[in-house]
């Protein structure tokens, strides 16, 4: 059944046509698998079991499957809940005539549902890309994560993810819409939405207002604002000729406590306009500095849930212990670094290893006290090339992308007794324990963290060894 509407005309080129789909299972990205007249159609804001009406936004006739957006649902599922947040809100934009803001894919899904729905796309990725193989040692879910906040972010009293799953973003990217307002883009699309709250953002974010100002001369805004309650840095992407007069106005509009400098996405040059270019961070016992837009994990308990998981894995396998030769690969600010140090003493040692220059610098001011601890800036493959040791364990903490073939091979003949993998997605995860599988290693442990509610993306922490 289709039908051609014309109260929502196609945005950007896009079909803009209404179909009545029957809602298959999740699927890694953040949709459902549907099917009409044959057509494979990626179903977003949809629930499996669901009958939705949904537009299509993209359906190209060459393309081997659409995408579309859930707009009236028909049948729903028990598991559908009222979205917290209007602009993300599918059924609501599209009412509007326009598409909704991305990043909060899933706020129409009970949290239980959610992390089941995430556990599913892990099974399914592994089964399909790593051989199948589902150690013992994982429970099967996705564990919830969070818990009262902190004194210097009270809120309203209310638990952070583990309860209704908001407040718990310490990082948040924005868009600038024509006229200078504050936005975020919709899903795979230019079209950018105004917004005047982030509700998955944390308190310290959200009482910057960066929607009350005009921010006509700026292409994006980052924001940092440590969950330890310290000073926040906003950073602005200029537009070409934005001049240094309106990046000052900018900055004026801004709390005198927050640091605020302009950045280049692209070089990732941060320029100070005033305070500080870096924020600190605390975690594990430790202090971070962290520069500009480097690294640090966005979910205000992900730094102490991850460090705990690992260590639990390496220790509890006596692969970490004093006087143990591990390393730290994909290394960021030293977040791993610093808790293995303490681990290993001073009668061990640590490598440390970051491919970013600017983050790279970071370690090495954080770690200066520890002399088992050494910084090395380089591709991980080439470094582990270059010095080799005999590790007891490796941490591999790489970027979405994953490893690929080459640094899994680089770390299978590094011959370490164990590796702990933490990674953000299920696909290249499971990619590269086939790889690890492929070369004699196993899947030894497994957890799965959910450190963005309300959208489809997870953590997992791994145990990999060889085989005897």
């Amino acid at each position: 059944m289709t039908q051609k509407t014309q109260t929502h005309p196609a945005l950007n080129g896009e079909a803009g046509t209404e179909v009545v789909l029957d809602v298959g299972p999740v699927a890694h990205g953040g949709h459902c698998v549907a099917r009409h007249e044959g057509r494979v159609i990626f179903v977003r804001h949809a629930i499996p079991g669901e009958t939705v009406r949904a537009r299509l936004t993209d359906a190209d006739e060459k393309a081997k499957f659409w995408r579309a957006d859930a707009v009236e649902v028909l049948d729903a599922s028990p598991d559908r809940v009222d979205h917290f947040w209007r602009p993300a809100d599918s059924l609501r934009a599209w009412r509007h005539g326009h598409p909704p803001v991305g990043g909060a894919e899933f706020g129409h899904i009970s949290l239980a549902r959610q992390r089941s729905l995430k556990a599913d796309v892990l099974t399914e990725q592994l089964n399909r890309l790593a051989g199948g193989q589902l150690p013992d040692r994982w429970s099967g879910t996705v564990e919830a994560v969070g818990g009262a906040a902190p004194a210097s972010d009270p809120g309203d009293g209310a638990t952070h993810d583990g309860g209704d799953g908001l407040r718990w973003r310490t990082r948040a990217s924005f868009s600038v819409t024509p006229g200078g307002k504050l936005g975020m883009h919709a899903h795979r699309s230019g079209h950018v939405i105004p917004v005047q709250e982030m509700p998955l953002a944390i308190d310290a974010i959200n009482n910057l207002r960066l929607w009350d100002l005009d921010l006509q001369g700026i292409d994006r805004v980052e924001v940092a604002a440590p969950a330890n309650g310290s000073r926040p840095l906003v950073l602005l992407a200029p537009a070409e000729g934005t001049k240094p007069k309106r990046l000052a106005a900018v900055a004026a509009g801004l709390p005198a406590d927050v640091s605020v400098a302009s950045f280049d996405p692209t070089t990732g040059d941060v320029q100070q306009l005033r305070g500080r270019l870096w924020v600190q961070e605390s975690a594990a016992g430790h202090e971070y500095r962290v520069t500009g837009a480097g690294f640090w994990q966005i979910h205000r308990d992900a730094p102490g849930t991850l460090v705990g998981a690992v260590t639990e894995f390496l220790q509890g396998g006596g692969f970490l212990h004093p006087g143990a030769v591990v390393a730290d690969l994909y290394a960021g600010a030293g977040l791993f670094t610093a808790v293995l140090a303490d681990a290993v003493g001073e009668t061990g040692s640590v490598l440390s290893v970051e491919g970013a220059p600017g983050t790279s610098r970071d370690a090495r001011k954080n770690l200066h006290a520890a002399p088992q601890v050494e910084i090395v800036q380089g591709r991980v493959e080439r470094v582990l090339r270059h010095k080799p040791r005999d590790f007891d364990a490796l941490i591999l903490d790489p970027p979405r992308a994953g490893a690929g073939k080459a640094v899994v091979g680089q770390l299978v003949a590094a011959r370490p007794r164990a590796i702990a993998y933490v990674s953000c997605d299920p696909a290249s995860f499971a990619r590269d324990v086939g790889y690890f599988r492929q070369a004699g290693w196993d899947l030894a442990g497994l957890r799965a963290f959910d450190l963005y509610p309300h959208t489809h993306h997870l953590e997992t922490v791994a145990l990999l060894t060889p085989r005897p």
